[in-house]
């Protein structure tokens, strides 16, 4: 899974080595926390291997999933978790902070989802991570609601592409959750607390939690959808 050293894809791994799945872990930037990571999972007993890979870059993509397919033998889950949030009006959003996060989000997904249509297994699992900013639509999360709303077209689209073959393709969108990605000071992160039923914001276990139920048998029938994890945040 991409995006997978710290946060939600972390948990996600973690989780989904419990649940027996040989799992691959994918960073950028951070090595040391996605050796971490398999290291942990090794230790409980689970099958892990990491690479350095820039979703951006389709060459990396493809080493992404030829790593997996060499190592486990087949690849029957993935998860397009790797994303980056740039926040700011329109007025001061710059270039350089679009492009980039256009490149990770948008056409970074698109990369991961063109690999694993080729080359997930019948009956197989894909899904891809966007956000319940689509629907608040906050100010100056303009650019990066955008890259996140196309998740869920990706998702309608690939389900019908893959017909025939049981694979279920959905976005999952968490709400405010409690990774660094959240670089919000504590009176905003309270006020998103109060925002949900349960008085709090999630935790990565919470969105792992979610993705492990679609991963699941049992979730197979819920197919080219737009999945809110949020905690009743709207």
């Amino acid at each position: 899974m991409t995006g997978s050293s710290r946060g939600i894809g972390a948990a996600t791994a973690r989780r989904l080595a419990r649940d027996g799945y040989a799992v691959t872990v994918n960073c950028l930037v951070n090595t040391d926390l996605a050796a971490q990571v398999v290291s942990d999972i090794k230790a409980a007993g689970g099958q892990a291997t990491w690479l350095q890979a820039d979703v951006a870059d389709p060459a990396a993509v493809r080493a992404l999933f030829d790593l997996t397919e060499e190592t486990f033998g087949g690849i029957d889950v993935v998860i397009s978790n790797a994303g980056i949030m740039n926040t700011a009006t329109f007025a001061e959003f710059t270039d350089e902070a679009f492009d980039r996060m256009f490149a990770t989000n948008a056409k970074g997904s698109f990369n991961v989802l063109r690999e694993a249509a080729r080359r997930t297994r019948d009956g197989g699992r894909i899904i891809t991570i966007a956000s319940t900013s689509i629907r608040a639509r906050r100010a100056t999360h303009g650019g990066y609601a955008a890259t996140k709303a196309v998740q869920e077209i990706y998702a309608g689209c690939l389900a019908k592409e893959l017909a025939g073959r049981r694979i279920s393709v959905n976005a999952l969108a968490p709400g405010p959750t409690n990774t660094d990605l959240l670089d919000v000071p504590p009176p905003l992160r309270a006020q998103a607390a109060q925002m949900t039923p349960y008085g709090r914001i999630g935790e990565p276990e919470d969105i792992a939690n979610a993705i492990a139920g679609l991963c699941a048998a049992e979730g197979e029938w819920v197919n080219g959808q737009l999945v809110f994890a949020n905690g009743g945040f709207f």
